[in-house]
């Protein structure tokens, strides 16, 4: 049985169908603070399975010992967490409590019920920033640690843990996958992103102009040293990504019977960097509308070009990204069309 800590999160909901496709029981942990139980429910539809959920915070540890002593858990997957780079800067305490001491109360209880198997969701803000001038594709052994925000900062302390906790006890089999931009949809069009607030990132944005939630885009910046000035990503299917997990489980299973395995730590990308520009004019081709956007200035903190080398993953876990931009802005338009207020049915 799997403990998804964040399973009614964005990327655990998805994960939640790959899980089941492969067979794997589970139990969702989640206390909904930037989530909705509405998209267990149509999960629970798209499997057509009930699905054990249980409501609590990571750091609550009484709670997190109920729920080990009353279900066989034998592996964690571990999404719980908040994740705005924006409001972590406006927040840091809130993003270190939350995922710092949260993750700590998680580990805690996981060692006293012998339980000493995890997949973190960590990400590429660990990575430090790169000279455009002389990019390459970031692999796992590009410098970490110099983060320009808390939300990136906790990600990296708790890398760091994950190792430190290896160190003290071989018997932990852990994976540590760094995602870059997930994005789009379940097929279905009935679960997807749904950010609180203004979204932080591109392409609920986009999607939200795109129904008319929103006015317009603003591209913030169009003068980096890019092929058309704007910034580039490496933008994933948010399915693909969560294919990944049930690859980085299947591979926790094998570790276990092959003895001591240090920490994996593995990039979950595409390896193809696409401007903002790119992202905007996709979007309109293959959904047939128009993206108002507006040029303004840079962001702080941002980067011109940012982009994973996966070649890793497939080497290591059988992994590949397979979904193409095309599939990425369908799907996106697919899920905000049908639910123009997320999971809110207002």
């Amino acid at each position: 049985m799997i403990l998804v800590t964040g399973g009614a999160g964005y990327i655990g909901s998805h994960t939640l169908i790959a899980l089941h496709t492969e067979g794997y029981e589970f139990i969702v942990y989640d206390n909904l603070c930037n989530s909705s139980l509405e998209s267990i429910k149509r999960v629970s539809k798209i499997i057509e399975k009930e699905i054990i959920f249980e409501e609590g915070d990571i750091r609550d540890t009484h709670r997190l010992k109920d729920i080990f002593g009353k279900y066989n858990i034998n592996s964690v997957i571990h999404f719980a967490g908040l994740k705005a780079v924006g409001e972590s800067v406006q927040n840091p305490l809130k993003y270190y409590d939350n995922n710092l001491n949260g993750t700590l109360s998680l580990l805690k209880v996981m060692q006293e019920f012998n339980c000493k198997k995890v997949v973190f969701s960590s990400s590429a803000t660990v990575y430090n920033e790169v000279d455009s001038d002389d990019f390459k594709p970031l692999d796992e052994n590009n410098p970490t640690g110099k983060t320009t925000n808390p939300y990136g900062t906790s990600k990296y302390m708790i890398e760091q843990i994950l190792q430190d906790l290896y160190i003290s006890d071989n018997n932990w089999k852990i994976v540590i996958l760094r995602y870059f931009n997930p994005v789009g949809a379940h097929e279905s069009g009935t679960i997807g992103e749904d950010p609180n607030g203004i979204p932080d990132n591109l392409m609920p944005f986009i999607a939200q102009v795109a129904v008319g939630k929103r006015k317009y885009l603003n591209v913030f910046g169009n003068d980096y040293n890019t092929k058309d000035g704007t910034g580039v990503r490496d933008y994933i299917h948010v399915v693909d990504l969560s294919n990944a997990h049930v690859k980085a489980i299947k591979y926790l299973d094998k570790m276990s019977k092959e003895g001591n395995m240090p920490p994996l730590i593995v990039n979950i990308g595409t390896g193809i960097g696409y401007s903002v520009l790119d992202m905007i004019q996709t979007y309109e081709k293959v959904n047939k509308i128009k993206i108002p956007y507006k040029i303004v200035s840079r962001r702080d903190g941002d980067i011109a070009k940012y982009y994973a080398n996966p070649s890793f993953a497939q080497k290591i876990l059988d992994w590949k990204a397979t979904k193409t931009l095309e599939q990425m802005c369908e799907d996106s338009y697919r899920w905000q069309k049908n639910n123009p207020n997320g999971y809110n049915e207002k």
